[in-house]
This record gives C-alpha cells, structure tokens and sequence, in this order.
C-alpha cells in the first residue's frame, strides 16, 4: 500500500465532510410526505425519520425511506473507501479507508439528526446509521471472507427482535450498537499491534460518537420506554394488511 501524509491532504476530509453533512441534510421523510399531501413533521410522534413514515403511510413507504437514508450514509462510506482504500498512513499499517470510511460517514448522521437546512431538528439517524455501516462492513477487508454476513445476521436479529417486541427505538439502538461491537472487534483483531497510535484510537472515536449520537437523539423515545408509553410499531399488522390487500 502506498503511504500518505495527513497532512497533505487534509483538506480532502474537510471537504468530504461538508459534503457528506449536506447530504445528510437532506430529509426523504418531508419530501415523500410531500408527495403523499401530509407532513410527516405533523403526524404521529413527529419524527421525520423511518418509524414514523412506517406507522404513517405503512410498510412500504417505511421501506422506501429507510433504503433512501440509508443511502445518505453508504455513499460517504463508497467514496471515503474509494478514494483511498490503497493507502495507509505514512508510518504506519492503518488503512486511510478505515478511517475516512467512518470520518465520512459520520458526517452524514450528524447532518441528518441536526440538519441546518430544517433548524437542526431531524430525524433521529439510525436508518443513515445502519446504511453506514452496511457499506462500511461491506466495504472491509476484511481478515476472513464471512465476516461480511455477520452484518446481515445483526440486521436478521434486530428485524426479528423488532417484530416480536414492536419496541422500534430499543431495536434499532441494539442494531446500532451490535454494529458497533462487530467493527470494533475487526478493528482490534487488525490493528492489535497498534492500538495506541493516533488514527486507531481515532476509528474507535468516530464509533463510540456514532453511538453517542444516535443513542442521544432516542434519549425521549427511551424516557417514553421506561414509562411504558413508547409509541410500538407493529410488521405483524403490516405485513397482514398488505396480505388482505
């Protein structure tokens, strides 16, 4: 791999930063609401994100907003891995791609969740979260070729938890968290001889904040939760009222 300096391109980060935060911005639930004649700021809990569309305008429409945010936060990831997925940094054995993948990435939650162009009040990033790490995982080079499928396993596990319980906040914060765990465990295996340096412990930075940030965003939902007056949303009566249809 070749080597790079940080310090000659740092201004690639920034830029890709701004950009992914306006990408974030970006709100599918208000335009496709739009479209649909309501405003999903304006029904149900108020949340301009997947759950909300799902309990609003059903299963469908729940499924169409959660690929198109989480698009919002695989193509930061594509192009942080892209751009330098042949690199490593100067002095070290620390992929660029491992680190710009989720500098990137990240960005793209943060302007989702606190979006300038809606007054910082967005969604709450867990559908551009799990698009994310989706494609960061994906993305991996990963030591052992079926480390790709555990991403998919997390995701059966939160849809299976998801439809038991219809506790939606709680399972998309384990999601979160199991993806979290997952790549951290890569990292570790990776990087064991270099845990201590700079742009390692910056991966593992990026993905406790990625946490923080989601977990932040569900701090009501989670009040709501321990008082038993969170808001369920329920696949069974979905996928039986599209069977009836």
């Amino acid at each position: 791999m070749q080597q790079l300096v940080f310090a000659d391109v740092w201004y690639v980060f920034v830029l890709g930063a701004i950009v992914s935060y306006f990408l974030g911005c970006f709100n599918f639930a208000v335009l496709i609401s739009h479209i649909k004649h309501s405003d999903i700021r304006h029904i149900g809990s108020g949340n301009p994100g997947t759950m909300n569309m799902t309990r609003a305008f059903g299963l469908k429409i729940g499924l169409i907003n959660f690929f198109c945010d989480g698009l919002k936060g695989a193509i930061p990831v594509l192009c942080g891995y892209f751009m330098f997925r042949n690199y490593c940094f100067a002095g070290t054995d620390v992929a660029v791609s491992d680190f710009a993948r989720y500098f990137f990435g990240i960005f793209a939650v943060i302007g989702h969740v606190f979006p300038v162009t809606m007054k910082f009040k967005g969604g709450k990033g867990i559908a551009t979260t799990i698009g994310l790490f989706w494609c960061a995982l994906a993305c991996d080079r990963a030591e052992t070729w079926w480390f790709v499928f555990v991403g998919f396993g997390i995701f059966a596990a939160l849809f299976i938890y998801l439809y038991v319980t219809e506790w939606g906040a709680m399972a998309s914060l384990i999601g979160v968290s199991g993806y979290t765990i997952w790549q951290a465990a890569i990292f570790i295996v990776r990087y064991s001889a270099e845990l201590t340096q700079l742009f390692v412990v910056l991966c593992f930075m990026l993905l406790l904040a990625i946490n923080i940030i989601t977990w932040t965003a569900h701090r009501k939902n989670l009040v709501r939760l321990m008082a038993g007056e969170e808001h369920r949303t329920s696949l069974k009566k979905k996928v039986r009222r599209r069977q009836a249809k």
